[in-house]
């Protein structure tokens, strides 16, 4: 199982969520409202204490699927949120032990 992470543009939001319930059997997501800033301008896109800002707004969306679902979850992700600008966003996949839905007690794979 995966979990996957897009950090997105909220104007690239509802092209993403059209994406992804496109997908067969779409497990659905999370959606969180935050703040950030990427890379700093100075040499080798290093940060000054000075630049630090967290202004930009963003989405990140969190996603529980099935290995064999990641791949093109991913590609739905990055398709629709691309704009070809800087601050595009960034998308995690990490591996997960154990999914339990609480008010079913199903676990992993049939939790998703």
């Amino acid at each position: 199982m995966k979990q996957i992470v897009g950090v997105i543009k909220p104007i690239r939001f509802e092209a993403v969520e059209q994406a992804l319930h496109e997908i067969d059997h779409f497990p659905g997501f999370t959606l969180l409202s935050g703040k950030g800033s990427g890379r700093g301008s100075g040499v080798h896109h290093a940060y000054a204490p000075t630049e630090w800002a967290p202004a930009r707004d963003c989405n990140l969306l969190i996603i529980y699927c099935n290995d064999a679902q990641a791949d093109e979850i991913v590609e739905a992700i990055k398709t629709a949120a691309y704009t070809g600008n800087p601050s595009d966003g960034l998308i995690t996949v990490c591996n997960v032990d154990t999914i339990l839905r609480i008010r079913t007690g199903e676990q992993n794979d049939d939790a998703v």
